[in-house]
């Protein structure tokens, strides 16, 4: 199991799905930087995300629902 815990992670309005979300898209940025740059992987880029993520070197930003949208 990853640590830091998820509730560690997330404030009371955010969702555990856009944390998911959020490091899901993170993980794929690292794996295709290293893949783009020919380097190999020293961790798992899940792993190197929810540690940025845990550090605060990204935060989740949730769209304000759209009342307009039909």
């Amino acid at each position: 199991m990853l640590r830091p815990a998820m509730t560690q992670m997330i404030t009371k309005n955010e969702s555990c799905y856009s944390l998911v979300i959020g490091v899901a898209k993170r993980a794929r940025e690292i794996a295709e930087e290293l893949y783009d740059n020919n380097m190999t992987l020293e961790e798992k880029p899940v792993k190197t995300a929810v540690d940025e993520f845990a550090r605060g070197e990204y935060k989740i930003v949730e769209a304000a629902d759209d009342k307009n949208i039909q």
